[in-house]
C-alpha cells in the first residue's frame, strides 16, 4: 500500500511539473491581478469610445485618430521619465499607485461628457496614468524574473490583463443589451472594477527592496540611449517603424460597424479579440523563452501585416469576426514577448529606463499612426487607411530579418 503511495506521489510530481508555468514569483501574479481589474474597467470604455464619439457626439472619423493618437504618445512618452524615476529612487510601487489611481477616477467623467474635445482631455489624463506606470511595473516584473522564465511571466501578465480586457467588452455587450446604446450607463459602471484595483496594489503588492551600492549609484542612467546595448538600440528603432504603421484599434471598431455589424456586437467581437490574446499569451511569450523573441516578433510583424490587409478589403460581417480572433495572435505574439526582449538587452539597474526610451519613441510614433489613416480614411476611404500600415507593418519585419537586433 505505502508502495503504490509512493509511486502515486511521483506521478502526481511528474504531472505537476508538466505545469511548471503556473510556478511564478507571487509579484507576477499580484501585478497582473491589478492589470486585470484595471483593463477590465478600461476596456468596458475602450470599444465603444469611437462610436459613441462619431454615433452619439457626432464627432469626424479624424478626430477619433486625434484622440487615440495623442492618448497613446503621451502615455507613452511618460513612460520614459517614469522608467527612469523608477530606477533612480529605486522605488518602483507608488508610481504603479499613482499611476493606475489617475486612469481609474478619471474613468466616471466620461459619462458625463458632451463633445469630443471633452473626451479628448479625459482620454489624454486617463492615459497619463498608463504613463505612469508602465514602465516601473515592466522593469519590476523583468528584474524579479531571470531571462530564462522572461517570456512566460511577460506572457503570462499579458494573459491576466487581457481577460480583463476581455472580460469588459462582454460586460459592456450585456449593459448594452438590457439597455441599448446605453454607452454612459456602460461608463459608470466601468468604475467598479477601477476601484478594485487601486484597493488590490495598496493592500497586497510588495515590492522587495534592493539595496543600491555606491557604485550603482554612480551609474546611474540619463535620459538617453547612451550607455544602452547597441542591439536594443537597433531593436527600438524597428519597432518605432512598426508603430508607424500601428494605427489605434478605434479604426478596426468604426470598420466592423462600417461593415454592416450591429452596435451591440461590437463588445462581444472585442470580447472573442482578448479571449484569444489572453490565451495565448503563455504559450506563446513560453515559445520566445525557446525559439528566441526575435523569430516570434517578425512573425508577429508580418500577422499584422496580413491582418490589415484583410480589414481594408473585408466586406462582410464574417471576414471582420475572423480577423479579430487572428489580431489576438497578433498582439501575443508581440506585446509580452517585446517587453521581455528589452529586459533580455538591458543591464539590470537600467531596465526602468530601457523600458521607458521604448515606450517614448515607439508612443511617439503612435501619433502619425493613428492621424495619417484617419484623414486618409476620410479622404481616400478605408482600403488606403489599412494598405498604409499593412506596407509599414511588412517592411518593419524585413529590417528585423536583415539587421538581426
Amino acid at each position: 500500500m505505502s508502495r503504490d503511495i509512493c509511486i502515486l506521489s511521483v506521478i502526481l510530481k511528474e504531472r505537476f511539473d508538466t505545469f511548471r508555468f503556473l510556478k511564478l514569483n507571487p509579484l507576477v501574479y499580484i501585478t497582473g491581478l491589478v492589470s486585470l481589474f484595471t483593463d477590465l474597467s478600461s476596456q468596458m470604455i475602450v470599444p465603444l469610445l469611437p462610436l459613441f464619439l462619431v454615433s452619439v457626439l457626432h464627432s469626424q472619423i479624424g478626430n477619433v485618430g486625434l484622440i487615440e493618437g495623442f492618448a497613446a504618445s503621451i502615455a507613452s512618452v511618460l513612460k520614459l521619465f517614469s522608467g527612469w524615476i523608477s530606477d533612480r529612487i529605486g522605488n518602483r510601487k507608488w508610481l504603479m499607485v499613482a499611476g493606475y489611481g489617475i486612469s481609474n477616477i478619471v474613468k466616471p467623467f466620461f459619462a458625463v461628457s458632451s463633445s469630443w474635445e471633452q473626451v479628448f482631455i479625459l482620454r489624454f489624463v486617463e492615459r497619463i496614468g498608463k504613463g505612469v506606470r508602465g514602465a516601473p511595473r515592466d522593469a519590476l516584473i523583468a528584474d524579479a524574473i531571470n531571462t530564462t522564465e522572461r517570456g512566460k511571466a511577460f506572457g503570462f501578465h499579458r494573459a491576466m490583463d487581457t481577460f480583463g480586457g476581455a472580460v469588459g467588452p462582454f460586460l459592456a455587450f450585456i449593459i448594452l443589451l438590457i439597455h441599448p446604446g446605453g454607452y454612459r450607463t456602460v461608463f459608470w459602471f466601468s468604475v467598479i472594477p477601477g476601484i478594485i484595483a487601486i484597493f488590490v496594489i495598496l493592500a497586497f503588492l510588495k515590492e522587495p527592496q534592493k539595496p543600491k551600492s555606491e557604485k550603482s549609484r554612480k551609474s546611474l542612467p540619463k535620459i538617453t540611449f547612451r550607455g544602452l546595448d547597441d542591439r536594443l538600440v537597433r531593436f527600438t528603432l524597428i519597432a518605432t517603424l512598426f508603430a508607424i504603421g500601428n494605427s489605434s484599434d478605434a479604426f478596426l471598431i468604426l470598420r466592423a460597424q462600417n461593415v454592416g455589424i450591429a452596435i451591440a456586437l461590437i463588445p462581444l467581437m472585442y470580447f472573442v479579440f482578448n479571449i484569444t490574446y489572453s490565451l495565448a499569451s503563455v504559450p506563446i511569450g513560453s515559445l520566445s523563452d525557446r525559439i528566441g523573441r526575435r523569430s516570434v516578433l517578425i512573425g508577429g510583424y508580418v500577422i499584422f501585416g496580413l491582418i490589415y490587409l484583410g480589414f481594408g478589403g473585408a466586406h462582410k460581417g464574417i471576414w471582420i469576426w475572423l480577423l479579430f480572433i487572428v489580431y489576438g495572435l497578433y498582439y501575443a505574439a508581440t506585446e509580452g514577448v517585446q517587453k521581455a526582449y528589452i529586459g533580455d538587452l538591458a543591464r539590470e539597474g537600467q531596465r526602468g529606463t530601457a523600458m521607458g526610451a521604448f515606450n517614448a519613441l515607439t508612443g511617439l510614433a503612435a501619433l502619425p499612426a493613428s492621424i495619417v489613416p484617419g484623414y486618409l480614411w476620410q479622404a481616400f476611404g478605408a482600403t488606403v487607411a489599412f494598405g498604409y500600415s499593412t506596407i509599414i507593418a511588412l517592411t518593419a519585419a524585413f529590417f528585423m530579418m536583415v539587421l538581426r537586433a
